[in-house]
């Protein structure tokens, strides 16, 4: 079952100093965040240990028991998650075995890698997550697959949900939230789509993914697209020097790229405020990059968000891959 898409939904906040409780828009926590915001029921900033949190809304659907039921999402640069014969040491070489101190420190590792839990969630939660690591993980340039999870029908749901688990890092493991009988364990996602529920859970949970590679390819040579590539081809390549005390340190961006990020930066402010960012940099225009291809690219990860009907319909074309 597909859930309705919504990034822009409204959020609940939870006060963990006074326990009040209400519903904000992605604004008024961008106002909070930046300390313009305080809590309704005690007066409490953003800066305090037990300050307003997202949590879960009471009528998030994931909360029925009966999860298997719903579509739920993963983004990753793997074009085989989840890997049926994972193998974390495939790539480790005779040297990179001795820095880590020989065998027995490398089946700990692996044993370690082995016992993470697999993380699935919104179609949100899974977007927020592929522009995070673009951000953050220098995945700019890396091509990503979307996967739709389903799964079986038979799994434990552990009973309620978690505040999220992961550690700084984003691991969690797998023992730690389902103890022996529970396949499933829900958590308070802060991180991607936050307030969303996401699960952790091992690959004997997932019955099936479908995948697609995305953003997908603009068919159709859209007014944006169109535009964006007659501005970049329509200014010269000449530096626009840098300023300030470093600018001698500074090689000059061109000024074809300095447009290509601002309109990016254009595009990215049609967008939900918590995603703005994020956006932007993943959709930066590098120094010598082809304009049509960034522009197409660009407008892709637009409508990942913007208009994901397309994106479903691509997965619905996909036959499930039992896992």
């Amino acid at each position: 079952m597909e859930r309705r898409i919504d990034f822009s939904r409204d959020r609940r906040m939870l006060c963990g100093a006074c326990g009040h409780q209400w519903r904000v828009d992605l604004d008024w926590i961008d106002r909070w965040e930046q300390g313009e915001e305080t809590c309704p029921g005690c007066g409490m900033t953003c800066e305090h240990e037990d300050s307003p949190r997202v949590t879960v809304d009471p009528d998030d659907p994931a909360l029925d028991d009966r999860v298997a039921r719903f579509f739920w999402y993963h983004t990753s640069t793997q074009p085989d998650w989840p890997t049926r014969n994972f193998d974390p040491a495939a790539d480790l070489t005779s040297g990179t075995r001795m820095m880590m101190g020989g065998e027995q420190r490398v089946a700990e590792w692996i044993a370690r890698q082995r016992a993470k839990a697999l993380h699935v969630g919104t179609y949100e939660a899974a977007v927020h997550n592929m522009l995070r690591r673009m951000r953050d993980q220098a995945d700019q340039g890396s091509q990503f697959y979307l996967y739709r999870v389903r799964l079986k029908p038979s799994v434990v749901v552990r009973e309620g949900w978690l505040v999220d688990p992961s550690n700084f890092v984003g691991d969690v493991v797998l023992d730690e939230v389902c103890p022996p009988g529970v396949d499933v364990a829900r958590y308070l996602n802060y991180h991607e789509d936050p307030g969303g529920l996401s699960l952790a859970l091992g690959r004997d949970a997932i019955a099936s993914v479908q995948r697609i590679a995305v953003p997908l390819p603009d068919t159709g040579d859209g007014g944006w697209v169109r535009d964006a590539v007659v501005a970049i081809e329509g200014v010269s390549g000449t530096g626009v020097p840098a300023t300030g005390k470093l600018a001698r340190f500074i090689r000059p961006s061109s000024s074809r790229a300095v447009l290509g990020r601002e309109l990016g930066a254009s595009l990215a402010g049609r967008l939900p405020v918590n995603l703005q960012d994020q956006f932007a940099s993943a959709a930066a225009f590098a120094e010598g990059e082809d304009p049509e291809q960034w522009a197409r690219r660009t407008s892709g990860l637009f409508d990942l968000i913007d208009d994901p009907t397309r994106v479903l319909a691509a997965l619905d074309r996909q036959d499930p891959r039992e896992v």
